[in-house]
């Protein structure tokens, strides 16, 4: 009876084995190559339980996510205008064909650092290529999309012989060294300047010209007010004479008697007034006799 058992523990624990030896699974992150007697026989993308044979196969993972590669320095390249800038960049790449990377890379002794290293080999090649034909202001704003773009296809057709796909090249920064700054930023503040100088040049040609223009306009509305305020004075100066004459030519001796009255009044309008003038003085006809002086 315990012979049986430990047959029938033995042939348990033999399956296990036998079962861990042959069986072994991919993720959805992963390909794997599976090799037999150290040769390539077959790359499985499919994620799953899948199986092998045991002692003469064996499986190698290989990661497919997206990768990033991070210079930790940056590089210095020369411009169009002979200026030294400090570039930081970084490359994103991915695994694409699993048995020509292995092939290219990892059966030559290579590994992701060692393919990370050639793509970056590469990008460095042709920023320097493509920084060498901008100035300073193209690579720092103008066109610095289009040289990430330039740059990216270009590596990716590189490096599509290794089973290796570029998905992003960027530039993280573009500086310039301190003397350079220096030299850039006295041009720009020389170049500011220029341009509010001329702005207010302008603005003071601007502001005469409208000054003028206003000094000119208010003498026109001031010549046309005066005229117009002169017309209608006549105008009323002349209604006004008509008035009189009629009314004198009605009854003068009224006209006479209602102008002396006005002429009193004005006369008298100040208790400190004094006037030195002859009793019988036509100024007091109206006084002595009023209902004789006209005649």
């Amino acid at each position: 009876m315990n012979s049986r058992l430990g047959i029938l523990l033995g042939a348990i624990v033999g399956a296990i084995l036998l079962l861990s030896m042959t069986a072994f699974t991919v993720d959805q992150r992963q390909q794997a190559i599976v090799f037999q007697l150290g040769e390539v026989k077959e790359v499985i993308g499919t994620p799953g339980l899948h199986f092998k044979w045991p002692l003469i196969q064996n499986v190698r993972y290989f990661d497919t996510r997206i990768l990033t590669w991070d210079d930790p320095e940056p590089q210095s390249f020369i411009t169009l205008e002979n200026k030294p800038v400090q570039v930081d960049a970084f490359v994103k790449w991915r695994i694409i064909d699993v048995r020509k990377y292995y092939v290219s890379v990892v059966s030559v002794g290579g590994d992701e650092v060692a393919a990370a290293r050639r793509i970056n080999q590469t990008v460095t090649g042709l920023l320097r290529e493509e920084f060498g034909k901008r100035t300073v202001h193209d690579v720092v704003s103008g066109e610095r999309h289009e040289i990430m773009n330039t740059v990216r296809d270009k590596v990716d057709a590189d490096v599509r012989s290794l089973g290796i796909q570029v998905v992003d090249v960027r530039i993280k920064r573009v500086d310039l060294p301190e003397a350079v700054s220096g030299d850039v930023y006295r041009r720009m503040e020389s170049e500011r300047k220029r341009v509010a100088s001329e702005l207010r040049s302008n603005g003071s040609a601007d502001a005469e010209k409208i000054r003028a223009d206003a000094d000119k306009q208010r003498e026109v509305i001031i010549a046309q007010a005066y005229r117009e305020a002169q017309r209608t004075k006549g105008e009323g100066d002349a209604k006004a004479a008509a008035i009189y004459a009629k009314a004198f030519s009605e009854n003068p001796e009224f006209y006479a008697f209602y102008r002396s009255l006005d002429a009193y009044r004005a006369a008298f309008k100040n208790k400190n007034d004094v006037l030195v003038l002859d009793p019988n003085s036509e100024f007091f006809r109206y006084f002595k006799n009023p209902g004789k002086a006209g005649r």
